[in-house]
């Protein structure tokens, strides 16, 4: 245990971002109903204030963003400490998905999975991280993916990105836990979402959004740093890392056909 577990929600101050579909929203969805108050964002208002719509008013502040924007993110950080006077948990999720091989290579395509997937992220901490310091309190969850732990086909530079923020979970670890501060990093295996329905590949242990969610408050009551999941994959994966990068090669290409 590296963390101090979070078991009970209610009243918690969530910030999520991320939280249109996917896997963002069945998280939201899932800390609404445990009693916590989440402030949502994503580049999707409709779909953020369909959710506020559809749950307690009190408990759910829509903040449309483009967390790629360091003035629209400072903004709705100060709209919710306005709000709520503070933030418990800040939970990173936003990220986007564009499969790739060498030879479909697309510099502009790249640089918006970089800006999407590790510059907002980046920003959203910048923004986050001084507060927590200020309150000597509370927690902050990067979502990553399995997807970062070696070299996968067309995951170009998806898998880049993930691999870079998984270093940065771990440093910011580094930093923050002896200040009292929470750091996790999610590591998802396959959640059918619709980023993961552009795949033209088998997908191993897939599961839905609702599950991952699940899986990811297991996590948080466990302490863990890492949550990683549904682990009859991702433990397997974790071993790969380990072997020899020949042998990791040929075992990938037989399991993905690819």
């Amino acid at each position: 245990m590296l963390n101090t577990p979070i078991r009970q929600w209610k009243g918690k101050r969530v910030w999520l971002i991320g939280a249109s579909s996917g896997i963002g929203l069945a998280l939201a969805q899932a800390l609404i109903a445990r009693g916590a108050r989440v402030a949502v964002s994503a580049r999707n208002g409709e779909a953020l204030y369909r959710l506020a719509a559809s749950t307690k008013p009190a408990n759910v502040l829509p903040l449309p963003l483009d967390a790629t924007s360091r003035d629209e993110l400072q903004a709705a950080f100060a709209q919710m400490l306005d709000a709520w006077g503070g933030i418990d948990v800040a939970l990173l999720l936003q990220g986007t998905h564009a499969p790739m091989r060498a030879w479909t290579l697309d510099a502009d395509v790249a640089r918006g999975l970089v800006e999407t997937n590790l510059v907002s992220v980046l920003e959203s901490l910048a923004v986050i991280v001084p507060r927590l310091l200020e309150q000597q309190q509370g927690a902050v969850a990067i979502c990553s993916s399995v997807a970062g732990y070696r070299g996968l086909p067309t995951a170009l530079v998806y898998g880049a990105t993930k691999a870079a923020l998984i270093n940065l979970a771990e440093s910011l670890y580094i930093d923050l836990a002896p200040r009292g501060i929470g750091v996790w990093v999610v590591n998802p295996g396959f959640v059918k979402t619709p980023l993961t329905d552009r795949n033209e590949f088998r997908m191993p242990a897939l599961i839905s959004a609702e599950e991952a969610a699940g899986h990811i408050l297991d996590g948080f009551a466990s302490g863990c740093f890492e949550i990683h999941f549904p682990k009859r994959f991702t433990r397997w994966l974790k071993l790969f890392r380990f072997l020899p990068f020949g042998l990791y090669v040929r075992l990938i290409r037989r399991a993905t056909g690819l």
